[in-house]
């Protein structure tokens, strides 16, 4: 048996381990961060929760560090009376990326994670089943439900060889897009193993375990074996570690190689993880920023060698050199160590420890310059800047090119590649981490919503028949970002739904949300998308949001796996085109009819579809499990949990 399968067998509560069925899995642990984590805690109020049922639930705030006005302060101070009212750990703002600090403090190998972030999959890289979601699906773990996903595909990955000088792991998983693409993991787990483990520590494996979001994945894994133990022996929780391999020579439904010694510095081009070519087609550009950190090159050997880099030299003016720590516990090592004085004496701009202009929270490029960034992805204006030029590099690639102020290919600098030894132990600080009350202690808690926070809406079942106008067509690889950006300007309104829908789809047709206004009164309308409809983000305002304003239906070419859960939950149908060539024949204005839905979802997997403007009839498909037929037709999973929680207390 491969790491995955055992990891799914151990905590599988309903379905058969056969790919593409629904499965039903326990929920040990969860994950929430204040961009998705206000939602969860409405969520919960809305289904009347009293306390979390997890082994172990915790609260970051990481995102949204910038405190312009009230809003982001306020919501912080909800999230912490949440997280006592609820029995959740809280990590107060500057303490780190929530995966970076999850993993020091609480991951734990065997145990499954569920995190409202897309990058949850990063804790594969000791060894758990740790997959992003969300927040709604979140919201129901941390009330006892399990989490129900279709069984993926098991895609063991064996690596052999050694990295050689100035190729790290970003360029493992920037070699994995550029084989694959961003939708190439779809319906995927992927599994390193192999040889070539023995050169990667566990925060290298953090990198690769990271971006596998990019590639479409439902997660990644790796084995917990002694280079992990090593790791729980550097955090000071020696006694959580376990050990998990997979058998001898492990069975695994598609099978790849990676020859780590034939790799060589990579990059993506903008605006997308899975455009890649190697740096070296790329050099001689001139850039204005490069940027070391995030939740993708969260460790300290990512800081620690490029300030070996920089030591005693000096960033070009024209240069922002732009560094982001991952966490406060990495910080301090690097201070304690001596990294972060050569850093900053070399021209180096520190900000503090979170996820910040990953998530256009700050440090946006200038317009029409070239930033080099060791973040997770990419797509257009996520920096906030509108006409960005975002390559995403190594830490290697980023500051070799911050000290020619060109894009440059490491290897050709003239310094020997920097060897590192981490801290045998790090600085072990738990005053920014706030525990769970007592439930006593708990119950005397009241919620401190300020003004910006506002309940979420009711949502209405699905009607049996609808005749949707088709507001918008989108092309292939749509991002939630896209559907929502993010950035200092709208992530602030992410608890207030009627406020943060004036922005869905603000880039792509600005005019969409004005142009909801005459229709949500008569039934709603329809989206048609392409391939990979919603890539990226797991945050859910991208499907609740679009729903606020009448979206009802979309249908697409294909769909992302999280986002497709998301409008589910929503109560939005997501259809996909029987015929590719469908697609093309549903245009912008067309108006949509669906008769008998109940009975259609229900008893087949085809929708047949009139296009009344047309007047042309096609076929649709869906793969709906039962339950999510039902929570479809019930209006969303607020309403369908809801009943379920109040039986629960009657009996």
């Amino acid at each position: 048996m491969s790491v995955a399968r055992k990891l799914i067998e151990s905590h599988l509560v309903g379905g058969k381990v056969t790919p593409g069925e629904e499965i039903a899995l326990r929920i040990d642990q969860t994950l929430t961060q204040d961009a998705t984590g206000t939602l969860v805690m409405l969520e919960l109020e809305a289904m009347g929760l009293d306390r979390v049922k997890t082994e172990l639930s915790a609260q970051y705030i990481d995102h949204n560090l910038l405190q312009e006005d009230h809003k982001n302060a306020d919501d912080h101070l909800f999230l912490f009376s949440a997280c006592q009212r609820l029995g959740v750990w809280y990590s107060k703002a500057g303490n780190g990326v929530s995966h970076v600090v999850h993993q020091e403090n609480f991951g734990k190998p065997g145990k499954t994670l569920l995190g409202a972030d897309s990058h949850t999959p990063a804790a594969g890289s000791i060894g758990m089943l740790a997959v992003g979601a969300g927040g709604l699906e979140v919201a129901l773990a941390m009330a006892g439900e399990p989490f129900f996903v279709k069984m993926p595909r098991i895609w063991g990955v064996k690596l052999v060889g050694k990295l050689p000088p100035w190729v790290s792991a970003k360029d493992v998983i920037l070699e994995m897009l550029r084989r694959h693409g961003v939708s190439g993991g779809a319906g995927k787990i992927i599994e390193y193993w192999g040889p070539g483990l023995e050169c990667l520590t566990v925060m290298d494996r953090h990198v690769i375990a990271n971006m596998g979001t990019e590639l479409g994945a439902t997660t990644t894994v790796f084995p917990s074996d002694r280079e992990v133990k090593r790791f729980f022996d550097q955090q000071g929780r020696p006694g959580d570690w376990r050990e998990i391999l997979p058998d001898k020579n492990p069975a695994y439904d598609l099978e790849e190689q990676i020859d780590l010694s034939s790799l060589e510095p990579l990059t993506a081009l903008p605006s997308s993880p899975g455009k890649v070519v190697p740096v070296k087609e790329v050099e001689g550009r001139e850039i204005y920023q490069s940027y070391l950190g995030s939740s993708a090159n969260p460790g300290y050997r990512d800081l620690a060698v490029c300030a070996e880099m920089v030591k005693g030299r000096t960033i070009p003016a024209q240069v922002s050199f732009d560094i982001n720590p991952a966490s406060q516990r990495i910080l301090l090592s690097l201070i304690e160590e001596g990294s972060w004085q050569h850093l900053l004496a070399a021209g180096a701009r520190f900000h503090q420890t979170g996820c910040n202009g990953c998530i256009g929270m700050g440090q946006a490029p200038a317009t029409n310059k070239i930033s080099l960034r060791t973040v997770p992805r990419n797509f257009p204006g996520r920096s906030g800047t509108p006409d960005d030029q975002v390559y995403l590099v190594s830490p290697e690639t980023a500051t070799a090119s911050a000290l020619k102020g060109v894009i440059t290919d490491p290897r050709k600098l003239d310094i020997s590649y920097p060897v590192i030894r981490e801290p045998e132990k790090f600085r072990q600080s738990q005053a920014m981490l706030v525990s769970p009350l007592d439930p006593a202690a708990a119950s005397r808690v009241m919620l401190r919503k300020g003004p910006n926070i506002v309940s979420i809406p009711e949502l209405d079942p699905l009607p049996d028949e609808i005749e949707l106008p088709v507001l918008l067509k989108v092309k292939d690889d749509i991002s939630t970002d896209e559907i929502l950006p993010a950035g200092a300007k709208i992530l602030p309104l992410r608890s207030n739904i009627p406020k943060i829908s004036e922005y869905v789809f603000h880039y792509l047709d600005p005019t969409y949300a004005e142009r909801t206004e005459a229709v949500r009164g008569n039934g709603g309308h329809a989206i048609v998308g392409g391939l990979n409809y919603g890539q990226g983000s797991s945050r859910e305002h991208a499907a609740l949001a679009p729903r606020y304003l009448g979206l009802r239906m979309v249908i697409a070419k294909g769909f992302a796996r999280i986002h497709w859960q998301n409008l589910i939950n929503f109560g939005v149908l997501p259809l996909v085109f029987v015929e590719p060539a469908g697609y093309d024949l549903v245009q912008q204005g067309d108006v949509l009819k669906l008769a008998e839905l109940k009975k259609q979802l229900s008893e087949s997997t085809k929708v047949h579809i009139e296009n009344v403007t047309q007047r042309k009839s096609m076929l649709a498909s869906h793969t709906l499990s039962k339950r999510q037929v039902e929570i479809l037709l019930k209006g969303g999973l607020i309403q369908w949990m809801k009943r379920k929680l109040t039986k629960r207390r009657d009996k």
